[in-house]
């Protein structure tokens, strides 16, 4: 091997990097060396090669993880260019990476009316003073807005300066609205249970209360009947009376939105239970202008009359003090049917109602109000000018009656509340008008009563209009009575509430004594529609406390001479 040639050779081995000149020249490798030195830097040629395409699968893999990842991959600068986002981004914001690439996120993503807010915090999480997590709404390509949750993290370079944020981003928007909507109906089972709450305790005061008020009503009725208008207490019992009327309507309202709101339900025409309503309140209110709109053929609905009378009013009666120098009431009925997506808005069974509207032109209410105007005992007037319990009476009514009912308003721009009633497939029921007078008999009733204040001017009453009276003051001695004298008993006044056996049950076990014996309910408040329950099984009848002598007499009257 001459000089020129080892010279070549020895250049070209230093430049593929065997060994060095020095090596060469101190070592003098024979050619075995140089072979096995050959083979040598031929391994980690190819574990070279292996590792880079290990490092390009690896990369490719991350690639398709990274844009078929569930989460929207955002990458941006430290002045908030979009650097990359992935192809989930693209899906979920509607623009592509090219489109967004070198551009500011928030001429894309972020709402005109939170970049103040999103500005402070990109300024706050560059900073490293940020928590990393934040639910933000979104931009759309197509201009909707979504809520996403974004999961950042600051991204460093060699020095450790930050050099951007990559931002993991999930839409959760049908969760969100899912949240709200549980919210929504945790905060109207709490409302629920709130006014079932108040409901059972105010049920049973009104109960106390009416039997209070029967006995001072049965004995202002007595005196009244021994008297005319000359005698000297004439005025003061009649005074009386009116003051028991405003008690009744107190109790009527606390009724209202107990559980037992109502008692002797029949198909009626909502129709003409309001033009008389409308009627009335013309009447008495001449600076309202009512203006009514009825849908023909109403369908009938299974109501309570009285309390559905007192619900329209009340609404009335809130709409005229909404509007105290005189406005329009506009009152409109239709027929409307709920389907299944319907009814997810109102919360009840989908079907066939009928609507009352009652829309005014008065003061209106703000939000917090108008959240808070069902509840019991909650009035925006002074503490001696309202009760809190009209509205939250018209809440209860309309429930009780498997309805719902909805208000809309606005400050300065008046209410307008909506009643939706399940409607009937039963005709309506037309009623006899009884005469004015108070009505006498000759008939034998027992009277079954747990509170001896009624039993005791209930039967100086019964027996002032010619009735023969047998007592009973529990459900036990009253069927051991009826046993005794079934022959000669022509009527039962039935007390619902009382203990150990209800007038339910002890109606129950005289009906297996005699079927068809008569029996008229008597009660101030009735529990989940137990007056209701026992007049479907075959009452004849339901008079509530407190009541005066003549209303008795009729009522007597109807369930003795019909046959």
């Amino acid at each position: 091997m001459n000089k020129r040639f080892l010279s070549i050779f020895i250049q070209g081995i230093r430049i593929v990097g065997l060994w060095s000149r020095d090596d060469i020249m101190s070592k003098k490798p024979t050619y075995e060396d140089l072979e096995k030195r050959v083979r040598e830097l031929e391994k980690e040629h190819h574990e070279r090669k292996r590792a880079q395409e290990a490092l390009r699968k690896s990369e490719e893999r991350f690639r398709k993880v990274y844009d078929i990842a569930p989460l929207a991959f955002v990458v941006w600068d430290v002045n908030a260019c979009i650097v990359d986002w992935n192809r989930t981004a693209e899906i979920l914001f509607g623009w592509t990476k090219e489109e967004v690439k070198g551009n500011n996120f928030f001429d894309f993503l972020i709402p005109e009316k939170d970049r103040p807010h999103v500005q402070d915090v990109v300024i706050k999480l560059l900073q490293g003073e940020l928590q990393s997590r934040s639910i933000n709404d979104n931009l759309t390509k197509d201009k909707r807005t979504i809520t996403c949750e974004w999961n950042n993290s600051l991204l460093h370079d060699d020095d450790g300066n930050i050099i951007g944020v990559i931002s993991l981003g999930l839409d959760i928007t049908e969760r969100k609205l899912m949240e709200e909507e549980k919210a929504k109906l945790q905060g109207q089972l709490h409302q629920s249970q709130k006014m079932e709450a108040i409901g059972t305790l105010a049920g049973g005061i009104a109960h106390d209360f009416n039997n209070l008020l029967m006995g001072v009503q049965g004995n202002v009725s007595l005196c009244l009947l021994e008297i005319d208008s000359s005698h000297a207490f004439f005025e003061r019992l009649t005074n009386i009376e009116k003051y028991i009327q405003n008690g009744i309507h107190l109790t009527r309202q606390l009724l209202g939105f107990a559980r037992g709101g109502k008692y002797e339900v029949k198909p009626i025409d909502l129709n003409e239970l309001i033009k008389s309503q409308n009627r009335m309140l013309g009447r008495t209110r001449r600076n309202v202008t009512i203006r009514g709109k009825y849908e023909k053929n109403l369908w009938s609905a299974e109501v309570d009359k009285g309390q559905i009378e007192q619900a329209i009013f009340n609404l009335y009666l809130n709409a005229w003090q909404a509007m105290p120098k005189g406005g329009n009431l506009n009152i409109q009925t239709e027929n409307i049917t709920f389907d299944e997506d319907a009814v997810k808005t109102y919360y009840f069974e989908p079907g066939k109602y009928v609507r009352i509207s009652i829309a005014d032109d008065g003061i209106g209410m703000d939000e917090a109000t108008r959240k808070r105007i069902f509840e019991p005992f909650f009035t925006t007037k002074k503490i001696d000018r309202g009760t809190g319990l009209g509205l939250a009476s018209v809440y209860g009514i309309i429930k009780n009656h498997g309805g719902y009912i909805d208000v809309f308003s606005k400050e300065g721009e008046g209410s307008t509340f909506n009643i939706y009633l399940p409607a009937s497939e039963k005709k309506v029921v037309e009623e006899d008008e009884l005469p004015a007078d108070v009505l006498n008999g000759s008939e034998t009733i027992l009277l079954v009563d747990d509170e001896d204040m009624i039993i005791d001017v209930g039967c100086q009453v019964l027996q002032t209009l010619g009735y023969n009276v047998l007592t009973a003051s529990n459900g036990m001695a009253a069927i051991q009575i009826y046993k005794k004298n079934q022959d000669e008993i022509d009527l039962v006044i039935l007390d619902m509430i009382m203990p150990e056996m209800d007038g339910g049950e002890v109606y129950d076990k005289i009906k297996v004594i005699a079927p068809n014996f008569k029996a008229l309910l008597s009660s101030g408040y009735s529990i989940d529609g137990q007056a209701t329950e026992i007049l479907q099984r075959g009452c004849n009848g339901f008079i509530q406390k407190p009541f005066n002598i003549a209303d008795l007499s009729k009522k007597i009257r109807e369930v003795l001479d019909k046959d």
